[in-house]
């Protein structure tokens, strides 16, 4: 581990982990996720508050991985660190969810939200279009993968000016403009929804799409000038301030918007941009909304190929020669690319946007139980463990980060049981993949 530390420059200082905090974190999701939140929450008070509280959620999550990636400053991030704490087994099966769930759900996910905003934009009505635009964003943004890593970033690059373009957009004028919908903030109910923890489980979920990247803030300690000084600061300063951005741009939501239009509406971040804007000055917002989910497709797609790579360069899979080949010029891992943009079309066949989300970030959150006991187990384990960033407070923020993870998958449970027995089901379909090819191995 030590070794591996030598070989990583120490160049970043509060600002550009700040920068790079935000840039992880700040997704499509937030344009989106506001028509589930509102089904699940039934009000404008309750919706508001789920926010506030992910964003404090998040922030306790962050800081308990960042220790982890401290003291475990080695390639790979969460992948090994489950492995380095709980073995090989559990490893895989998170790379394993990542490879057949996380990514190809983002993927498909992102792209009938891109199919349904470009037929709103263009006044299309006939939805048999969903599905045929969604599946060909997904293979072409694939195609653009296989052009080298420099395309991608450069999409990457136009994409992140495109996202925080209507996000301030809408909050600073939508703050500042009068509306005639009544809305209140208080108290904070449940609406019409009889049980009030139920609503509040199932808004957090579907928030915590939109917080989705908060994982891998820890990955930049390594290169980090004062890690035990810095690390915490950009992680509580840049998740508080896309909690206010979320915050904010919900309210400008329920604010124009009348709250029985919103909850199953799609469509609800440009009919706000339309209210606030006029026809035009909406569409051309709506452009930008479109842009930055193309750039979060992207975003899935040049970082999803490479979990199946690495475990078929490590000989974990079935047909590890297949999913290890690269493009000869761009050195792209191009089978896996396949594999991945042919369950994620599989998924636009079979899923909406909300299950999609909402059953990868149910799996994703149980890994992230495991991170949060990991922190306990390790300072048990290995105590003399060189960290250079230790959590202040300890343990106050893995036991919220712990209490507000078992709430959403226990509620998660409750509420959609068929989602919860299908991520878990497919997840667990990995270990007959890993103890055949295991026993292949040997044989």
């Amino acid at each position: 581990m030590e070794n591996n530390q030598k070989f990583l420059k120490k160049e970043l200082g509060f600002f550009h982990a700040l920068s790079t905090v935000m840039g992880l974190v700040i997704g499509g999701g937030v344009f989106f996720k506001i028509s589930s939140v509102t089904e699940a929450t039934g009000s404008a008070s309750l919706t508001v508050f789920v926010w506030i509280l992910a964003g404090f959620i998040t922030i306790n999550a962050g800081l308990t991985v960042a220790e982890l990636a401290t003291a475990l400053p080695i390639a790979g991030g969460i992948f090994k660190y489950i492995e380095h704490i709980y073995g090989k087994v559990p490893a895989f099966l998170l790379g394993w969810a990542q490879s057949v769930i996380y990514y190809p759900a983002g993927i498909s996910a992102l792209s009938i939200i891109f199919a349904t905003q470009t037929l709103n934009l263009l006044g299309i009505t006939d939805g048999r279009w969903t599905v045929p635009i969604a599946i060909a964003i997904a293979v072409f943004l694939f195609a653009t993968t296989l052009l080298g890593a420099r395309v991608s970033g450069s999409i990457q690059s136009i994409a992140l000016i495109a996202k925080l373009i209507p996000i301030i957009l809408i909050i600073v004028v939508g703050l500042f403009t009068k509306s005639t919908n009544e809305f209140s903030l208080f108290p904070i109910t449940s609406g019409s929804h009889s049980n009030f923890w139920s609503s509040l489980g199932g808004g957090l979920l579907a928030t915590m799409f939109a917080f989705d990247g908060w994982m891998n803030v820890g990955n930049m300690a390594g290169e980090m000038k004062k890690p035990e000084k810095d690390l915490s600061k950009s992680i509580i300063v840049g998740i508080f301030l896309i909690t206010l951005v979320y915050v904010f741009i919900n309210f400008v939501f329920v604010k124009f918007l009348p709250f029985n239009l919103i909850p199953g509406n799609e469509n609800a971040a440009s009919d706000a941009a339309v209210r606030i804007f006029g026809n035009i000055g909406g569409k051309i917002v709506t452009i930008g909304i479109l842009i930055s989910v193309f750039g979060s497709i992207n975003g899935y797609s040049m970082t999803g190929i490479r979990v199946p790579f690495v475990l078929g360069s490590d000989d974990q899979l079935i047909f590890s020669k297949f999913f290890s080949k690269l493009t000869k010029k761009t050195m792209i891992p191009v089978n896996a690319g396949i594999v991945q943009t042919i369950i994620a079309v599989l998924m636009i066949l079979m899923g909406s946007f909300d299950f999609l989300t909402d059953m990868l970030v149910f799996v994703m959150w149980i890994f992230s139980m495991m991170l949060f006991f990991g922190v306990f187990i390790l300072r048990k384990r290995e105590p003399d463990l060189e960290r250079p960033y230790k959590i202040n407070f300890y343990p106050i923020p893995p036991i919220i980060a712990i209490l507000g993870g078992a709430f959403i998958l226990i509620s998660t449970l409750f509420r959609q049981p068929v989602l919860c027995i299908t991520g878990i089901g497919i997840t667990l379909l990995g270990l007959p993949v890993y103890y055949i090819h295991k026993y292949n191995k040997k044989s």
